[in-house]
């Protein structure tokens, strides 16, 4: 009988954030996948240390994810990382791949999900907290009220546009081109909020735009209101 395939998220980055099911899953699970080259160094391993020491007793795989927009490559990767999980399930294992934030919101992860599902194999996904709802509460304030619109928008792509959607605007993923978004929201005249590695142990707070700085980490995420909202 083959093993079941998991994807956890185990939240934007503290520790008790991460659900009393993600966490249950992972004590059962036969093996624990995990996107980096070693297991012990991605992110979402630190995150469910926090909450499940023991994580170490586990065996545990590394499924590479680089940081690329060559289709070719990403292909690539995302068929060995589905061969590297298929061979566990194909041994009766099941597998819970641990990802940060929320497997369903620009995950990695639902690249292989699709593939073993396409395979015939059994698959499940445990959602985690979302990164922009925790910056949100981070801030202290809610994102959206009554009838106002949500958008969330990945950053590293064109936002001129998006940028004037109304309601709120969530910028994720900037990246290596924080200062082209702060660039754009600074001629369209908005404002947003910023955290840096929300939840985790170096996290920096940015409370308005030229506070930001261009060469923020990759895990930062912007919050755009509407200019009626912020007053």
């Amino acid at each position: 009988m083959s093993g079941k395939l998991y994807g956890i998220g185990v939240g934007p980055g503290d520790p008790e954030l991460i659900t009393l099911k993600a966490l249950r899953l992972t004590k059962e699970a036969d093996v624990l996948a995990l996107p980096g080259e070693i297991p012990q160094e991605t992110v979402a391993y630190k995150i469910m240390k926090g909450a499940y020491p023991e994580i170490d007793e586990k065996r545990m795989i590394p499924v590479y994810f680089p940081m690329t927009k060559d289709k070719e490559e990403l292909e690539r990767c995302h068929r060995e990382g589905t061969n590297t999980i298929k061979k566990e399930l194909d041994e009766g294992h099941n597998v819970v791949f641990l990802t940060l934030g929320d497997p369903t919101v620009y995950s990695t992860y639902i690249y292989v999900h699709k593939k073993i599902q396409e395979l015939g194999y059994e698959t499940e996904i445990i959602s985690g907290i979302t990164s922009f709802c925790a910056v949100s509460a981070r801030f202290n304030t809610g994102l959206v009220e009554k009838a106002e619109p949500l958008h969330v928008i990945p950053a590293s792509y064109q936002i001129e546009e998006a940028l004037k959607l109304p309601g709120t605007k969530v910028l994720m993923k900037a990246g290596k081109k924080m200062k082209a978004v702060k660039e754009q929201m600074k001629a369209l005249g908005e404002e947003g909020m910023m955290i840096e590695n929300c939840g985790m142990p170096d996290e920096k707070i940015y409370r308005n735009v030229d506070e930001i700085p261009d060469n923020a980490g990759y895990y930062s995420l912007i919050i755009v209101k509407d200019k009626g909202e912020q007053e």
